[in-house]
């Protein structure tokens, strides 16, 4: 009997082990369940967030570029009033010195040279004649140095225009601008001097945009063909990004 009562215990022991093992199995495959579903719920988590994320830099690049667009608004609109204002005297008056012979200008320059010396010699005393021979000569050097100066310009801007637009800094708005002072190579660029970038700066309404982004520095490596180091150094020129 003893022996009977120990096997039923045994088998009594073995039923309710395999039950409870049976119980506990099934909560951990539960608990497993529920963590898969949570990692596919982080994974989706980390997705959207990374779609919000690149859906907030593209905002923040239109952002940058409306608030370049709005900064070089009025630069733009100071060009254009630049351009349709109308020229010095002096530039209006040029080609029809030009067009005239040196030796009909000449008597031209020097009549009112002397209707100049006359008067002050009418309200003090008598001017000699050698003093109104003076006084009309710088005014006919002038002339003489109008056709020279009128035949160098066509050669100037005789030169290949450079595509300005592969340098950092500069879009469709400065580039025009920059042309409309006549700079259309990178040679000009990199010969800039304090004054010149002074002078730029007031055209383009800049203010240390130039030294900051090195406008200089990448003209001197397109001007001397070193394509290489420019692409090293600046590694962003030329793309969408370049305004």
């Amino acid at each position: 009997m003893t022996f009977f009562y120990m096997l039923l215990a045994f088998i009594v022991g073995v039923l309710v082990g395999w039950f409870i093992w049976g119980r506990l199995r099934g909560e951990l495959d539960s608990l497993r369940g529920d963590l898969d579903r949570t990692k596919g719920e982080r994974d989706r988590l980390r997705a959207d967030g990374d779609r919000l994320k690149g859906e907030l830099e593209a905002c923040a690049r239109a952002r940058a570029d409306l608030e370049s667009r709005l900064r070089n608004a009025p630069a733009a609109r100071a060009g254009a009033d630049k351009a349709s204002a109308p020229a010095p005297a002096t530039l209006t008056s040029t080609p029809a010195a030009a067009k005239s012979s040196p030796a009909k200008s000449a008597p031209a320059k020097s009549a009112p040279a002397k209707a100049a010396a006359k008067k002050p010699a009418a309200a003090k005393t008598a001017a000699p004649k050698p003093t109104a021979a003076k006084s009309s000569a710088p005014k006919a050097a002038p002339s003489k140095a109008a056709p020279a100066t009128k035949a160098a310009a066509p050669k100037a801007a005789a030169g290949k225009a450079d595509n300005l637009r592969r340098l950092i800094g500069i879009g469709p708005v400065n580039e025009r601008l920059l042309k409309g002072q006549g700079i259309t190579t990178y040679a000009q660029i990199a010969a800039w001097t304090e004054a010149d970038v002074k002078r730029i700066e007031e055209v383009l309404n800049f203010d240390g945009r130039i030294a900051r982004e090195k406008w200089i520095e990448q003209a001197k490596l397109l001007a001397a063909g070193d394509e290489k180091e420019f692409a090293r150094q600046f590694p962003t020129a030329g793309t969408a990004s370049n305004t």
